[in-house]
């Protein structure tokens, strides 16, 4: 689903095949136009992927890093915003599985505020060995069940 069609769609509450994080919105996140500040909001987008990680996997990043051994960081981001996002509202912060490399992860995150699309983007993590910080071939299981999840989240 590209951005148009995102703005198209005024009453669009879930993207097909997503897991859904919601996110309070506090004063101290805002800035002086009384908005998100802009990092927040990639912020709010890694705290609903981490979640995402836990909900299925079991573990979020701090565990993968300390007890498998699993670094995944951020080697690329792009957000793109529509609306301005604020405390009125809780932040519905979607999170897609959208591919998978030989050793990354792509991620779509889109943020909505009562129904209307505030920001879409799109995040990458690579995998590393966190002792080595070297890349590293993703373990065979957790390619297995991201396979099934991009499979699932395809079909939605």
């Amino acid at each position: 689903m590209n951005q148009s069609d995102l703005m198209k769609t005024p009453n669009l509450t879930k993207m097909k095949g997503s897991f859904s994080h919601n996110i309070k919105v506090r004063w101290a996140d805002c800035d002086p136009a009384n908005i998100a500040y802009t990092g927040t909001l990639a912020n709010f987008s890694l705290e609903a992927i981490d979640a995402w990680w836990e909900k299925h996997t079991g573990s979020g990043w701090y565990e993968m890093n300390i007890e498998k051994n699993i670094g995944l960081p951020f080697v690329h981001m792009s957000i793109d915003f529509m609306h301005p996002v604020t405390p009125k509202h809780l932040l519905e912060c979607q999170v897609k599985l959208i591919k998978l490399g030989t050793n990354s992860i792509r991620f779509e995150v889109v943020g909505f505020q009562k129904n209307t699309v505030c920001f879409t983007g799109e995040f990458v993590e690579a995998l590393v060995d966190s002792k080595a910080h070297k890349k590293t071939p993703m373990p065979n299981d957790l390619r297995e069940l991201l396979t099934s999840l991009l499979e699932d989240e395809s079909d939605g």
